[in-house]
C-alpha cells in the first residue's frame, strides 16, 4: 500500500456498514506494559525525543474495539453490488459535483502542479470521509499501538506507530490531537503515518501539512500521492466492458494486476467490447481485464490510473469504486 489492504484502509465513512465479530483476546503473549516498555526504549534508539515519547506513549491501553474492527473482513461481508451501492449514490454524487465547483480555484491550481484531474481529488476524498465530515475519532498512537501488539499484523503496524512519533516530532502536534480511523488513517485524506511523512502537502503555505483542516493541504496531498506513484493525467481508470462467449478467464487479472498490460488493440482482437457492443478506442493505450465481483460479476478493462488506485488500497471494490464516482462528477 503506500502499504495496506482493504481492511486497513476501508474508507472511514463507510465503517458503521459492518457488523462486528465478538472480541478476541490479544494474540500477542507479551502482556502489553511490558511490550510497550520495550517499545519506548526501540523509540529512544531510533532516536526519538524522550519528550516525544513520553507525550504519546504514557498511561496507553489497548482499544478492543479497535481489535473487533480488524477481525472483520467487509470483502466477505458485501459482494461487489452492494458496495458501490453504498460507497457511490445519488446523493454523493451530486454532492461531490457541488464541491468541485466550489473548490473549483484551488482544485484547478493543485490540478495543474500535479497533473491529476479534479474528478478523482474529489471523488477519493469523498470515499474516504464523506467530504472530511467523517475522519475517525480514534486516537491514533493507542490504536497503533493496540494493532502493533496484537499478533496478527504486528510488524506492518509497529512500523506506522514509529511514523507516527516522527510525524508528532516533525510537526509538534500533540498525541491527543492526532485522531483518525481505527487503522491509523488520519485526516480528511485518511493517510497512514507513512504515507503522511511521504506524500503529505503544504499548499496553503502555512508551514504545516495540515490534511485534517486544510482544504488545499488535503487536495495536494491526495494529488501528489497519486502522481508519485504513477498517474497519468491524460488516462482515465478504465471502462465496463463486454466479453465474448468462451473468453480465457486466465486473461483476468487480480487485484495485484501482475500480468502483463495488453494494449487495446489486442483486447479488440481477444472480442472485448464496449458495454454496448461498439469498439474499443483506437488508442495506444494498454491495460487489463478485472472482475471485482468475480466471474458472475461486472468486468473492466482498467489503465495505468487503476493501478494507481490500488496502490492507495489493494481493493477493486474501492478502485472501481472511485473510478465510478470520477465518471459520475465529471468536470462539474
Amino acid at each position: 500500500m503506500k502499504r495496506r489492504d482493504f481492511v486497513a484502509k476501508l474508507p472511514v465513512a463507510a465503517l458503521g456498514l459492518f457488523g462486528l465479530l465478538p472480541f478476541r483476546a490479544l494474540a500477542n503473549t507479551v502482556d502489553f506494559d511490558s511490550w510497550l516498555a520495550a517499545l519506548r526504549v526501540e523509540a529512544r534508539q531510533k532516536g526519538l525525543s524522550q519528550r516525544t515519547i513520553d507525550d504519546a506513549l504514557s498511561n496507553l491501553s489497548p482499544i478492543p474495539r479497535v481489535l473487533e474492527l480488524d477481525r472483520r473482513q467487509p470483502e466477505t461481508t458485501l459482494t461487489f453490488d452492494q458496495y458501490v451501492t453504498r460507497v457511490v449514490n445519488d446523493a454523493r454524487a451530486e454532492t461531490a459535483r457541488q464541491r468541485i465547483v466550489e473548490h473549483r480555484e484551488i482544485l484547478e491550481s493543485v490540478s495543474r502542479r500535479f497533473n491529476v484531474q479534479p474528478r478523482f481529488i474529489v471523488a477519493l476524498w469523498a470515499i474516504e470521509t464523506d467530504f472530511g465530515r467523517i475522519t475517525g475519532g480514534f486516537p491514533i498512537i493507542q490504536a497503533l499501538a493496540t494493532l502493533a501488539h496484537d499478533g496478527r499484523r504486528s510488524a506492518f503496524f509497529r512500523e506506522e506507530l514509529f511514523n507516527a512519533l516522527r510525524i508528532i516530532e516533525r510537526t509538534g502536534i500533540a498525541a491527543r490531537d492526532m485522531k483518525g480511523s481505527w487503522a491509523g488513517a488520519m485526516g480528511q485524506s485518511q493517510f497512514m503515518p507513512s504515507s503522511y511523512l511521504a506524500y503529505a502537502m503544504d499548499f496553503d503555505g502555512d508551514g504545516r501539512a495540515d490534511i485534517w483542516n486544510s482544504r488545499p493541504d488535503v487536495f495536494a496531498s491526495i494529488a501528489n500521492y497519486l502522481s508519485r506513484v504513477g498517474w497519468r493525467a491524460n488516462e482515465t481508470w478504465g471502462r465496463p466492458v463486454r466479453l465474448p462467449a468462451g473468453f480465457d478467464t486466465a486473461l483476468v487479472d487480480d487485484r495485484r494486476l501482475q500480468k502483463p498490460a495488453r494494449p487495446l488493440a489486442e483486447w479488440q482482437a481477444l472480442g472485448v467490447r464496449k458495454t454496448d457492443g461498439s469498439a474499443l478506442p483506437q488508442r495506444d493505450v494498454s491495460g487489463w481485464i478485472v472482475q471485482p465481483g468475480g466471474g458472475e460479476g461486472p468486468s473492466f478493462l482498467v489503465y495505468a490510473n487503476y493501478k494507481a488506485l490500488l496502490h492507495w488500497n489493494r481493493s477493486l471494490f474501492f478502485a472501481t469504486a472511485v473510478g465510478y464516482l470520477a465518471d459520475r462528477i465529471g468536470d462539474g
